[in-house]
């Protein structure tokens, strides 16, 4: 038997539509904010390891400014180990998921004793 004003559409239904678009939505940028985290990553390395080719470059391997640069570079790997238990490696062109790198790996001094 038809109700006489016609069927009456449920409230709940738009409810549950705009609930679902929501966690859809959540769920897609949950997703793509690992893939950000990571090419932040890979892109401060780069950055601070260019900074130190640049230095070295022009002051030495044993400068200050080449030691700064260092540093730096540590911190960007240190940062990308912590927040993401994975580092770039520049020179490799991939990803380490060991904390495997070498703090003197850009002594070069250590090359001619």
């Amino acid at each position: 038997m038809r109700h006489p004003d016609g069927p009456k559409a449920n409230p709940a239904v738009p409810k549950m539509i705009l609930g679902a678009s929501l966690l859809a939505a959540g769920l897609t940028l949950s997703l793509a904010a690992p893939s950000a985290r990571a090419d932040d990553c890979q892109e401060r390395i780069v950055k601070a390891d260019h900074r130190l080719h640049e230095a070295a470059e022009k002051h030495g391997w044993e400068s200050k400014q080449a030691e700064h640069a260092r540093k730096e570079l540590a911190e960007a790997r240190t940062y990308c180990w912590e927040h993401g238990h994975r580092w770039w490696d520049v020179e490799g062109s991939r990803w380490h998921t060991d904390r495997d790198w070498d703090d003197h790996d850009h002594h070069h001094d250590r090359d001619r004793q």
